[in-house]
């Protein structure tokens, strides 16, 4: 083996497959204006200077928030209510720091969403004159069905999200996402999967004193916020812990999974993020949150074979290091357990919260107790179909040692709860293993312990490229020839002209395929002399990568 290992950061598993996503991941710019849907809708305020006058949503809402053109940096807050009733609290509108789930820095600056209940009005408040101002509503409607049921209050009514893995204290209760989502409130793409290196502690900036019926309806209303305000694909929060110490699975894609949020920008691919529901400037969450905070973190990072104490160099991601008060692609120092501050330039989680977070390291690393760690590397990254690859690792203690006579499954992950296994192996006395996995098409691979300790590797991934021949049947006229394996609807010929050593594309021609077949006759023009170099090429899709033949030289 090589011991090249790659990271699964730049895939997106849908329909039992791997599909390239290239680099940018966004479907539309983070901070986007809301994309047509009846659940969230808008009002806007061409400028709020100070106190704005009452804004009337125009129909109930239970959840509000704002974007503004400038200044980036501005303190909005939100308060609400309903018609003839108090008004609630003064909240903190514009909290950046997440995301994005795309490339860079949008048009418009958006914060995070406030939680009111039924509500009719809004007024903001400004530190400076903003610009371009538009509050976002979320539809008393499109949450009702989550709102105060009986079943909604009692944790034992939830499905518990799966698998159950025994890594660090053993996993906590984890209601399934299901349980606020439903059947209707996908994801728009993903999941997308990184590595875990550190842990994010955020905090909602709602408000403290919801009941637990409320819960669901308030995590709805944060992923309906996220979604078509903001324009990510999910709810930008991996797990969510409300006040009375339930712990919610928020993103999809898998709560034993690197999956990337939404929630910390310029480290979303490094990190996960839990968000304490309430805000906790000047008070802490409850001693059940905190508890489940610690027992998650404590598990989830131990699960990763990262040790909750110390820190980690990480690189800030360039398309958002606009969050951040870093450079682009600027190596920097962070706890393993961070507040969302100290990455990016935010208050989140809030004064109390962050001044507790040394005390909650402390008890994570004590309820990890000896994780164990577990790698995965694979001889070769892009294989033909069917080619043997050798994949590899080492089970071992945080201190190196290894863990020998320990059966592991290597996993095939195909989209959201869906891994399979097509090997069982045992660790040899050093605490290496090996498996071969021949692929058909492009396979994303994990391996895990599942006994205490249960780990779980990074993913790799593994292209498979068609095989793809060309041949030059004439000259005048000029034909083509060609077989590709596996099969595709289609390839793309593109013809250059060489002039010295130098080329420019002349021609570019779709041509279809039949029973891994093709062939074209192809016409370069009138003053078509010279030299001229050949290339077929297939585009990336659910099964394999882009590939191209060997170039073929032509003299006309």
């Amino acid at each position: 083996m090589t011991g090249r290992r790659r990271t699964f950061t730049r895939r997106h598993v849908l329909g039992g497959a791997a599909v390239a996503a290239g680099a940018g991941l966004l479907a539309g710019p983070a901070g986007a204006l809301a994309r047509t849907d009846p659940t969230v809708f808008s009002r806007r305020l061409a400028m709020v200077d100070g106190v704005s006058p009452v804004v009337a949503a125009g129909r109930r809402f239970v959840a509000a928030g704002v974007q503004w053109a400038d200044p980036a940096r501005v303190r909005i807050e939100l308060r609400g209510r309903a018609l003839g009733g108090r008004w609630s609290p003064w909240g903190l509108a514009s909290v950046r720091g997440h995301g994005p789930d795309g490339a860079g820095p949008a048009s418009a600056h958006s914060g995070e969403p406030l939680w009111f209940g039924p509500a009719d009005e809004v007024q903001l408040r400004s530190s400076v004159p903003v610009r371009g101002v538009r509050v976002q509503f979320v539809d008393l409607a499109a949450v009702a069905s989550r709102l105060d049921g009986a079943a909604s209050a009692r944790a034992a009514a939830f499905t518990l999200a799966q698998p159950v893995l025994p890594a660090g204290p053993g996993q906590p209760p984890i209601i399934a996402r299901s349980a606020w989502a439903g059947r209707r409130h996908g994801p728009s793409a993903g999941p997308y999967y990184g590595a875990v290196r550190l842990a994010f502690v955020h905090h909602s900036d709602g408000p403290n004193g919801y009941s637990a019926g409320e819960v669901p309806a308030m995590i709805l209303a944060i992923y309906l916020f996220h979604r078509f305000t903001n324009g990510w694909h999910d709810i930008g929060y991996n797990f969510v812990i409300d006040a009375f110490g339930r712990i919610w699975e928020a993103r999809a894609g898998g709560i034993d999974e690197p999956v990337i949020g939404a929630q910390a920008g310029g480290y979303n691919t490094v990190s996960t993020g839990v968000c304490m529901l309430g805000t906790f400037s000047a008070r802490l969450p409850t001693p059940a949150a905190i508890s489940s905070l610690e027992r998650l973190l404590a598990w989830k990072l131990a699960l990763h074979g990262v040790p909750a104490r110390g820190d980690v160099t990480v690189e800030v991601d360039p398309a958002a290091a606009f969050y951040t008060p870093f450079r682009p692609g600027q190596r920097v120092l962070l706890p393993r357990v961070a507040g969302h501050r100290q990455g990016d330039s935010t208050e989140c989680p809030g004064n109390a919260l962050f001044a507790r977070l040394p005390t909650i390291r402390t008890r994570v690393d004590e309820l990890a107790g000896a994780p164990a760690q577990l790698t995965l590397a694979a001889s070769h990254v892009r294989v033909a179909p069917g080619m043997p690859v050798l994949l590899g690792g080492k089970l071992s203690n945080l201190d190196g040692s290894p863990i020998p006579a320990a059966a592991l499954a290597v996993q095939t992950v195909a989209g959201i709860g869906r891994t399979t296994t097509f090997a069982t192996v045992t660790t040899a006395p050093d605490g290496t293993w090996s498996a071969t996995l021949a692929p058909a098409t492009t396979a994303l691979v994990r391996a895990l312990h599942p006994a205490a300790p249960a780990a779980v590797s990074d993913l790799v991934e593994v292209d498979v490229a068609p095989v793809i021949t060309l041949t030059l049947a004439s000259t005048a006229p000029l034909r083509l020839a060609g077989t590709i394996a596996p099969s595709k609807r289609s390839v793309t010929l593109d013809v250059y002209k060489l002039s010295g050593p130098h080329r420019h594309l002349a021609l570019s021609r779709r041509v279809a395929v039949h029973r891994g077949t093709f062939s074209a006759r192809l016409s370069l023009g009138r003053r078509a002399r010279g030299r001229y170099e050949v290339v077929a090429r297939s585009a990336a899709d659910a099964a394999t990568v882009a590939a191209a033949s060997a170039p073929v030289t032509v003299t006309v």
